[in-house]
């Protein structure tokens, strides 16, 4: 399976993940992918092997390191090709999964739409296949480790593009409010973000310790605990977000140039997804790899946010969920 990603794109596809193990009990699964998300990629519990594989952006590889026999099954995650289906079909699978794509005209499959959840897309995609999928099966097991942070209110300040990046003073205002309603803030940063993790935490009045990471990525294992054990997540349109809704953690996503039915949680009380399109019902009325705030997330308040926060639901009983799949000998091709 080719997803050569980030972590928000790795969370987006448990559900299919999920779909192929039920499938292809017996099957290695191997998932192609930056070797950074090594770690996530286990948490899946669906994965038993990731093959290094990263471009720059959002790009497709420019090979894949495989030195195994052709795989039974190739299934392209990352796009609607042709540079990904091409990727895959230098393997020389047994079978490829793929969109349909005038540029490789062999390969049959599903008819890709644009305006489609990343969710629903690769669970569409697998059941055009007959390979029963559930996008709502999003859920990833509770890790074993202690929260660094237990009950926390965890703040992510960061993004990978400046477009779903709400300013810091904003954070700082929501963290320092929280503050004084009782809450436990924790200022999360990923490698290179400390500097503004600091920020946010030094303008909310919170000590330096208050800041998880920033010099390197917290340690995922840390991080998971972190967030499955958190009151809540408030944080922007990134990986954490996703973290969040894999884990089942109250979150307060804050939504700018895409909007929440493309890339957002799940619908209910648990998730609240604050976005204030354009009147005329785009769904990427900016770019979300721009380089500055998009102006959709800087009709967001932080009084809108901190209202949200409080109306969340209290954090899940510590319980992971029960698995919907079971390996087993043998193999069922798709």
């Amino acid at each position: 399976m080719l997803r050569a990603l980030g972590l928000g794109d790795l969370l987006a596809v448990v559900p299919a993940l999920r779909a192929l193990r039920r499938r292809l009990p017996g099957h290695e699964i191997v998932l192609a992918a930056p070797g950074r998300l090594a770690a996530p990629a286990a948490a899946t519990g669906v994965v038993d092997r990731l093959l290094p594989a990263s471009a720059a952006g959002r790009a497709v590889p420019g090979s894949l390191p495989w030195t195994g026999p052709p795989p039974d099954v190739a299934v392209d995650l990352h796009g609607n090709g042709p540079p990904s289906h091409l990727l895959l079909h230098r393997l020389r699978p047994g079978r490829l999964l793929a969109y349909a794509h005038p540029g490789t005209p062999g390969i049959e499959g599903p008819v890709w739409r644009e305006d489609e959840h990343e969710r629903e897309r690769w669970c569409r995609l697998l059941s055009w296949y007959g390979i029963e999928a559930d996008p709502a099966d999003v859920r990833i097991p509770w890790p074993a480790a202690p929260s660094p942070a237990p009950g926390a209110t965890v703040v992510h300040p960061g993004a990978d593009a400046g477009a779903r990046r709400w300013p810091p003073e904003r954070f700082a205002a929501v963290a320092r409010e929280l503050g004084a309603r009782g809450h436990r803030v924790v200022v999360t940063a990923g490698a290179g973000e400390g500097p503004l993790a600091q920020r946010v935490a030094a303008a909310a009045g919170l000590p330096a310790d208050a800041v998880l990471g920033g010099a390197a990525d917290v340690p995922f294992d840390a991080l998971t605990a972190l967030v499955a054990h958190a009151r809540c997540v408030v944080v922007g349109d990134t990986g954490l977000a996703h973290l969040a809704t894999a884990l089942g953690t109250p979150s307060v996503v804050l939504f700018g140039p895409v909007a929440p039915r493309l890339w957002g949680p799940p619908p209910g009380q648990r998730h609240r997804a604050l976005w204030h399109p354009d009147g005329d019902g785009s769904a990427r009325p900016g770019d979300a790899h721009g380089g500055e705030p998009d102006e959709r997330l800087l009709r967001i308040t932080p009084e809108e946010v901190v209202a949200a926060v409080r109306a969340l639901p209290g954090p899940q009983p510590a319980a992971p969920p029960e698995p919907r799949w079971r390996r087993a000998a043998g193999a069922a091709r798709p």
